[in-house]
């Protein structure tokens, strides 16, 4: 993790950039009507508790902790406390669809969070954040179920207008997440979320925006409180170009390097050195929007090559006059597999970070060897409330290479046997942002599994989770 002493440089280099007020950052205080509690966010460092400064707005409990003024002038110098519950029941089904046999397991996750952000500035300030989560009910918990009590967030971030844009820096533990998460994700849908030991930069202007950044992604254990660490032997780096192509739609162009050292795949083993290309384009026009993205990766595994690929895409047109406003979703995906195990260059994707969510929760399905077609429909009876039906297909991207679950485990007993067909799965989901600060959800997941995963042992396979979610 970096140093107290990097996190001083930092700050010194830039405090003398950020006297400048930003206006693109001040939140009108000159009109009452304008202010309004924030929203409590999926990313809890991004909230903005100044209109607290107004004390007419202090209405609820815990308010007098919200905002802690530590400037009679400055409205945006403040201290804010909060937390994160989440609790969420999961019934699943063995892993891998019980080829290594197992039974169903009914379990709780437990995911509480506490943080402390320390506006120091207008364009300065510190973000603390703890986390406790536990699973009661799990067998054997692995360290993305569990995590007794450690250090999930602690950065400094700091901004200033230069040369007419915005610059940003973020020295820390922080998270780092790309467009839908389909492969730079903070892995929410596990229990203990991703965090990576960074430094990130960024400048804004116009229509574009250029990031970059260095990072050793934290590696999570529970043995004892304040375990977790990161080191050389896993880092993840890149640079970023996005351009506003229109007012409703984006380009972005991604390079990145990926290193793992002493890794296991089936057709290699040894240090692993990825570079990624990654092409996304997102946008709407009226009722239709789009996410659109490719990566091609290149590199080594040990003595082997690595030539890989992978696509995602998600289409949605929204049929606003309708009652209960029914939307249709059409989600395609692909990544490569290795065609030949014995051979000199490894062909199977990998997916660096991705999120869960993006196929489902269960965990059945890796984004690995894979051809993905989802058609769903999702209603809106009341305001906040969503239900969504979905039906997937799953096949793999050659017989050569097994079947993946998540992120990308390899199915014993299915590399190399025949049939591309590896499930068809039938996904319900319910979801009610009940208000600002709390959130219910519900998932229910049946894969029914093919021939090819039924001959190394599998079976279909079921997952249901329930969930709360609570923030202050």
């Amino acid at each position: 993790m970096p140093t107290a002493r990097m996190l001083l440089l930092a700050w010194a280099c830039f405090a003398s950039l950020s006297h400048t007020a930003l206006a693109e950052d001040q939140t009108a205080t000159s009109d009452p009507t304008n202010l309004q509690r924030p929203t409590i966010d999926f990313y809890r460092w991004q909230e903005d508790w100044s209109v607290l400064a107004d004390p007419g707005l202090r209405t609820e409990p815990g308010d007098a902790f919200k905002y802690i003024s530590l400037s009679k002038t400055n409205p945006k110098s403040y201290l804010s406390f909060g937390l994160t519950l989440r609790e969420r029941f999961v019934s699943v089904d063995p892993a891998l669809f019980g080829v290594e046999g197992g039974r169903r397991q009914s379990y709780l996750l437990h995911r509480l969070e506490f943080h402390l952000d320390a506006h120091l500035t207008d364009n300065t300030r510190i973000f603390v954040q703890l986390e406790n989560a536990l699973a009661p009910g799990l067998a054997k918990p692995s360290p993305v179920d569990a995590n007794k009590l450690d250090l999930r967030l602690f950065f400094l971030d700091t901004q200033a207008n230069v040369d007419g844009g915005l610059f940003k820096l973020r020295v820390g533990r922080q998270e780092i997440a790309f467009d839908l998460q389909r492969f730079v994700s903070v892995r929410d849908g596990p229990n203990v979320r991703q965090a990576y030991d960074a430094i990130w930069a960024d400048y804004e202007r116009g229509g574009w925006r250029i990031t970059g950044f260095a990072s050793q992604p934290v590696q999570y254990r529970n043995e004892s409180d304040f375990d977790d660490y990161s080191n050389r032997h896993l880092t993840f780096s890149g640079v970023r170009a996005q351009r506003r192509m229109t007012a409703t739609s984006e380009l972005s162009i991604s390079l990145s390097e990926f290193r793992q050292d002493d890794v296991h795949f089936l057709a290699a083993s040894g240090n692993e050195v990825r570079q990624s290309i990654d092409v996304h384009y997102n946008g709407r026009a009226d009722n239709f929007d789009w996410d659109v993205e490719g990566m091609k990766q290149g590199g080594s595994i040990g003595a082997k090559n690595v030539d890989a690929w992978a696509f995602g895409s998600l289409t949605g047109f929204t049929f606003t006059g309708a009652s209960w406003s029914p939307r249709i979703d059409l989600q395609l995906d692909a990544a490569s597999g290795d065609h030949n195990l014995s051979g000199n260059t490894v062909g199977t994707f990998n997916p660096l970070f991705p999120n869960g969510y993006y196929v489902t929760l269960s965990g059945y399905t890796g984004y690995t060897n894979f051809i993905h077609f989802k058609p769903s429909l999702t209603l809106t009876p009341m305001q906040d409330v969503k239900l969504v039906a979905a039906v997937g297909e799953l096949w793999r991207q050659t017989t050569h290479d097994a079947i993946y679950a998540q992120p990308d485990i390899p199915v014993p007993g299915t590399a190399g046997e025949p049939g591309r067909r590896s499930s068809t799965y039938g996904q319900l989901e319910l979801n009610w942002n009940a208000t600002r600060s709390l959130a219910f959800g519900m998932e229910f997941d049946r894969y029914f599994v093919a021939p090819a995963l039924r001959r190394a042992g599998g079976h279909d396979s079921d997952y249901f989770g329930a969930e709360v979610r609570w923030g202050w």
